[in-house]
């Protein structure tokens, strides 16, 4: 992640011209830099592990029958996650890879291009940031922290969310980037996200790494978050079990 991240990535950032910023649509933006790093991943995680399935955001953009290997054992990879950020100059902006099988993250890694800091976590042995091991602790704030994205949401859920869910809660920005969001959430700053857009590449890392520091995310229902599952909306996830409970019930209200 370091070596693409060094070769593809951070020379491209403030140093990309109109014909490399493309619109996918819906203002979701693609560069030169998420192509060329999603073929390096892809080379260098083949040589890993040869023949297992690779699903990465751009390949799954281009051709919609690569959703169909979620439910094999399979590489998911985002390869700048918060592309919007870094095609506008900014932090943050980061790196997903996660392991699945069955439909469940095994393994995942988060990697901040610009800080250098590394999230690992593989199921069942913890979560881990620049190789210590770290325990979600909330933000100990009253009310608590919420970072809410209304972004895909449709109008009647976005007003919903803010007559049943805003007032409860210290309304925070969202970093556009779940390479960001998740960290946010075990590392004492933020205490609870409802994501609408659950697509693989953005939560299989961290959803499990969150998950394994002590924190929970699930569907509102309170089913397991699962990568195959790709026509799904809603998720929440928060720092502790508690807090992950209060929301869903506020959830359940809208």
């Amino acid at each position: 992640m370091e070596r693409v991240t060094d070769a593809a990535i951070l020379p491209r950032f403030r140093n990309l011209t109109s014909g490399d910023v493309e619109d996918k649509g819906g203002n979701d933006p693609v560069t030169i830099a998420d192509r060329d790093a999603e073929k390096r991943l892809r080379e260098a995680l083949y040589a890993l592990e040869p023949g297992l399935a690779f699903v990465g955001e751009e390949a799954a953009h281009d051709d919609p029958a690569t959703l169909d290997r979620l439910s094999d054992d399979c590489w998911i990879v985002d390869p700048v996650d918060g592309t919007r950020n870094f095609a506008a100059g900014h932090a943050p902006f980061g790196m997903l890879i996660a392991r699945a099988s069955g439909g469940f993250t095994q393994s995942g890694w988060i990697y901040d291009c610009l800080t250098g800091r590394f999230c690992a976590a593989h199921r069942g042995t913890g979560a881990f940031v620049n190789g210590e091991k770290v325990t979600a602790r909330p933000s100990g704030r009253t009310p608590p922290v919420a970072a809410i994205s209304l972004v895909y949401m449709d109008d009647a859920r976005r007003e919903a969310t803010k007559r049943h869910i805003e007032p409860n809660y210290e309304l925070v920005d969202i970093p556009y980037c779940a390479a960001e969001q998740y960290p946010r959430l075990a590392l004492g700053e933020n205490d609870v996200s409802i994501f609408e857009r659950t697509l693989a590449w953005d939560h299989a890392a961290g959803a499990l790494w969150l998950e394994e520091a002590g924190g929970k995310v699930a569907r509102p229902d309170g089913s397991a978050y699962r990568v195959d599952e790709h026509g799904r909306t809603g998720l929440i996830g928060a720092s502790s079990p508690g807090l992950w409970d209060d929301l869903a019930t506020l959830y359940a209200e809208m």
